[in-house]
């Protein structure tokens, strides 16, 4: 009897995250979004800018804008992106390697791999759609 009462103590304890958990719900899926019309760069030269679709990731949505000169990408910026530490800082790794690669067979960034993954996603349909 004397180890009935700390089983069941430690039982109810361990139980006590559990019963409140409360999952997150599932973003939905958001429609594409359509290539914007060519428009300046932020350098002052001519340039067309394309923004991706938005990919719905566990940790949030995830869009991609693309500046194209000639058939150069000149610049990726973040739509939308998770708040998130990781996120945060790998967002600067992924768009410098995509202006090295000039395309979207980028390396996934330790530590942001769902992150890495929509990017690569919302990046390559940027490219699918400039015809690249």
């Amino acid at each position: 009897m004397k180890r009935a009462i700390p089983v069941l103590v430690l039982s109810v304890a361990g139980l006590i995250p559990v019963w409140r958990y409360a999952p997150t719900t599932a973003p939905q899926a958001a429609a594409p979004t359509p290539a914007a019309a060519p428009s300046p760069s932020p350098s002052g030269a001519a340039g067309r800018v394309v923004s991706g679709t938005t990919v719905n990731t566990e940790k949030g949505p995830v869009q991609v804008q693309v500046t194209f000169e000639d058939e150069r990408i000149t610049a990726v910026t973040m739509l939308q992106q998770p708040h998130h530490p990781q996120t945060t800082a790998a967002v600067p790794q992924l768009v410098e390697e995509t202006l090295q690669a000039q395309s979207a067979d980028i390396d996934t960034v330790s530590g942001a791999t769902v992150t890495s993954d929509g990017y690569r996603e919302s990046l390559q349909a940027v490219l699918d759609a400039a015809g690249l």
